[in-house]
């Protein structure tokens, strides 16, 4: 992460703010107003109440995304199975052990690091960014997953543990076993290992093997001190802890990515039992529903869908989530009447927590654009025929209200026997001319 943050930096898209700032609520809003604004990462020099500096935003653009995987941002989903399925190079492991002199990490507490109180009823300091790595408890697989984290003091978090997520399971199954989940905490890891942790990686995969095969090269590890673990040694923060067995206790509220309110909920109990930090560690921030967040799980979702449909049916362009990971737009190639419908139903079947509306285009219709893709639809599709819905249907995992329940969706791709008397209306060299070498300034 701090050398992606360096090379930003080089080149002028690293925000700097150099004015001290509140950790609770300040930050938060700088950061939500900055990245509207400008895009850019921002790094908070002084933040009250800690020596370390914030990072926010550093993965909030499609672009720098695809910059750490060497690729071009609307390759994402096409690449992304490459580069996670690439087989092993040679014989050299991708976590390789290493012995980083002891000088190189110092020790501290818990409640020196940043605390930061994001939405206005959280129910304290939250961290946003770190994503536990533990193994499964029978086979020693490893796992990187984000869960929020509410502080309690320097021994105590309370950690909200979603269902059917692999470190919920992990720490059931530990629990049927009558034991402890030991897990560390990481803060602005390798930053392939930021895509893997909310990427639908396999249970029986590690994560951090799949970062190490996106980066490229190995990933060096080193020991923990407390737990038996070993991490990313380039780790800013780790905090190593574990998971209480058959305890649950109180936390929360806190602001959600949907923009909501979670209520208070009796939720994991990890202990913690160090930290350790690099020297100069930066504290990777996550501001919950910002682009940082929510694009992450876009992607990874988009990724999904695409390699299981482009597996059953052919002419699957590319996915995206967008404006928001509940929506799926599929850009295909139409092959044969009824084409467009296949496709929805086998993206509703494909991805059953976040598909809750399903809108599909041709070839032609930027599905980046939610202007190109709205057009699409209401130049393409009739109400009445092509959309559909699903009623008594469930799709986000948290919903015991049923508010998410049914699904919807469109068929926004043109009629098959009638594709020319669709074609889009070009303007030739709209799409290259140097505009600003016609415009001169008025004369006076």
């Amino acid at each position: 992460m701090r050398d992606f943050m360096a090379a930003l930096d080089a080149r002028g898209d690293l925000l700097h703010v150099y004015r001290e700032v509140d950790p609770k609520h300040e930050l938060a809003a700088v950061t939500q107003a900055a990245t509207a604004r400008f895009r850019k990462p921002v790094l908070f020099h002084k933040v009250k109440g800690t020596r370390f500096p914030v990072l926010t935003s550093i993965y909030g653009t499609r672009e720098r995304i695809a910059e750490v995987l060497r690729i071009e941002a609307r390759d994402f989903c096409r690449e992304w199975s490459k580069l996670a399925n690439a087989p092993r190079a040679g014989d050299a492991p991708l976590l390789p052990l290493t012995d980083p002199p002891a000088s190189d990490y110092f020790d501290c507490k818990l409640s020196e690091l940043p605390l930061l109180t994001y939405s206005e009823r959280d129910g304290g300091p939250y961290f946003t960014s770190a994503m536990f790595y533990a193994k499964e408890p029978e086979t020693g697989v490893g796992n990187l997953s984000f869960h929020r984290s509410m502080y309690i003091s320097d021994q105590e978090l309370r950690c909200r543990l979603a269902p059917r997520h692999h470190l919920t399971l992990y720490h059931e199954k530990a629990e049927r076993m009558g034991k402890y989940l030991e897990a560390a905490m990481l803060i602005g890891p390798p930053a392939t290992s930021f895509l893997t942790a909310a990427a639908p990686i396999p249970y029986d995969e590690d994560e951090l093997e799949v970062a190490a095969r996106l980066a490229g090269k190995p990933i060096p590890l080193r020991r923990c001190k407390h737990i038996d673990l070993m991490v990313p040694a380039s780790t800013e923060i780790v905090i190593e802890g574990r998971f209480l067995p058959n305890e649950r206790r109180p936390e929360g509220p806190f602001g959600e990515f949907m923009g909501y309110y979670m209520p208070i909920g009796n939720n994991a109990v990890f202990e913690v039992l160090g930290v350790t930090c690099r020297k100069d560690a930066v504290f990777h921030s996550i501001l919950c529903g910002s682009p940082e967040e929510v694009l992450t799980l876009e992607l990874s979702v988009s990724a999904k869908i695409f390699e299981r449909v482009s597996a059953v049916l052919p002419g699957v362009v590319d996915v995206t989530c967008q404006p928001f990971v509940l929506h799926s737009v599929v850009k295909i190639k139409q092959q044969y009447e009824g084409h467009a419908r296949q496709v929805l139903l086998a993206v509703m079947g494909a991805e059953p927590t976040w598909a809750k509306m399903v809108t599909v285009v041709d070839e032609d219709v930027d599905i980046y654009s939610m202007d190109d893709v709205m057009w699409a639809v209401l130049t393409r599709a009739r109400p009445d025929k092509d959309f559909i819905t699903i009623p008594e249907t469930p799709t986000f995992y948290r919903d015991p209200n049923k508010d998410h329940w049914g699904r919807m969706g469109i068929d926004a791709t043109a009629p098959f026997a009638r594709r020319d008397e669709f074609v889009r209306k070009r303007i030739p060299g709209a799409d290259t001319v140097d505009v600003a070498s016609y415009i001169e300034p008025a004369r006076r």
